[in-house]
């Protein structure tokens, strides 16, 4: 990260301040806002762990079903998406920070709630709470990152920073079924034990976070007679909102993110299910474990997308996101007959070559790009509208591999990243209006 920090060349730090100190600042708030963000996953995974014991429970297997199961998550799921178009907006009118914190309230409350019932209208309410809860996560603390880092080593940082959803994805699970079901054989603790990690994330978020360099006391001033950069100023919610809408560019993201992000959730919580169609002969265990090829190539994916952003597109966002997609349509219109041979080395190439380009493409345009172009004043509320829009799409990801063959499933999938693709393709040269901060 020494290549993160170098002060704009037409600001200096502020009177008291050195570039040590904006350095400094800059690590820190990268530090605390990813740890923030992989610590919601560990109460948000803790239902898709806890459904293994609950199936199990002879307590409840006759209250909560798989179908009452998969009802409560697309319950979840309409919570997060309807809860994106709000925080961000919050964000930029508020700050990050109490979004966050609010966040993290409502998430560890509703694991700890679902962590003592069973019943299921608790779960259902609880659930909804947890939904809103968590989408308080993602646009304000991309925000947060923007505000302290210049467009030009976004991709960058932000790439690396957006391993954060990935790696809490691939963390949490075993970390909270060893606990729930090595250390003490009972389901309900993986709520709790979610609930306590993302605890102590609340204490060190809350001691060491801040909005933005002004309240950090290291702004940048701009030296006089040099380029101006953007003034940071609040406006009404909806005029913001109003404003952003109109924004062809972030619309453009929404509705590439919308078809993207299904083929993300339909791996992410149906892989196993999927590896074991595919696979017949193979057992439970490997079913579960062949997945985390797509897990692990996505945390290595925003890495380099956002370095080839930077520095091979200089600070375009648009042509990776195409180049990702173009690659992405291919690989899934080839996972059947690819994976007809039956070859678990194939299997796991596939995934990975999956997961690589559809979290190239998701990092990019979930966050680099809705930050850049909704600029200083809207990136809260952009990132927002922008994930709100992917995570309507992550329903279907959710709903749409329990009715359909994996032939429908995978050819609708790359019919949709091709089409996000072509919607990118025209803005290929585009920069947003603050490419020289």
């Amino acid at each position: 990260m020494a290549d993160l920090a170098p002060p704009h060349p037409h600001r200096r730090p502020l009177t008291g301040t050195t570039e040590a100190d904006v350095l400094r600042w800059r690590r820190r708030i990268f530090a605390v806002t990813w740890l923030a963000y992989a610590g919601f996953y560990f109460v948000r995974q803790a239902f898709s762990v806890a459904k293994l014991g609950i199936l199990d429970d002879p307590a409840v297997d006759t209250v909560l079903t798989e179908r009452a199961l998969g009802v409560i998550d697309a319950v979840y799921l309409a919570a997060y998406a309807a809860g994106q178009f709000l925080w961000g907006m919050w964000a930029d009118r508020f700050g990050p920070r109490v979004v966050v914190i609010g966040g993290m309230i409502g998430a560890i409350a509703a694991a700890l709630v679902m962590g003592l019932s069973s019943a299921l209208l608790v779960f259902g309410g609880a659930m909804v709470v947890q939904g809103l809860a968590q989408s308080a996560g993602w646009a304000p603390l991309c925000k947060n990152m923007g505000s302290f880092f210049p467009v030009r080593q976004r991709g960058r940082v932000l790439g690396l920073w957006s391993t954060n959803y990935a790696f809490g994805a691939l963390a949490a699970p075993p970390f909270l079924g060893w606990v729930a079901y090595s250390l003490f054989d009972n389901w309900h603790v993986a709520f709790l034990a979610g609930a306590a990690t993302l605890g102590v994330v609340l204490v060190v978020f809350a001691a060491l976070q801040k909005n933005s360099p002004r309240d950090a006391g290291v702004a940048e001033e701009h030296v006089p007679g040099e380029e101006p950069g953007p003034e940071p100023g609040r406006r009404g919610g909806l005029a913001l909102y109003r404003e952003t809408l109109r924004d062809r560019m972030v619309l453009t993201l929404g509705a590439a993110y919308f078809l993207l992000k299904p083929a993300r959730y339909a791996i992410l919580l149906w892989g196993p299910v999927l590896v074991s169609r595919r696979l017949p002969d193979i057992d439970k265990v490997g079913a579960v474990l062949i997945p985390i090829a797509f897990g692990v190539a996505g945390v290595l994916a925003p890495i380099a997308v956002g370095w080839v952003s930077d520095r091979l597109f200089a600070s375009r966002r648009v042509p990776p996101c195409v180049l990702a997609l173009a690659l992405l349509t291919v690989t899934l219109a080839l996972f059947m007959p690819l994976t007809a041979t039956g070859s678990i080395p194939v299997m796991i190439g596939v995934l990975a070559v999956i997961g690589l380009t559809v979290y190239a493409a998701d990092s990019m345009i979930s966050c680099v790009a809705a930050v850049d172009f909704g600029t200083d004043k809207g990136a809260g509320t952009a990132a927002g509208l922008v994930n709100g829009c992917g995570s309507v799409g992550a329903i279907l990801g959710g709903l749409l591999p329990g009715f359909l063959s994996g032939g429908a499933l995978f050819t609708g999938f790359a019919g949709a990243a091709l089409l996000a693709g072509l919607l990118m393709l025209p803005h290929w040269n585009r920069l947003p209006r603050t490419a020289g901060v």
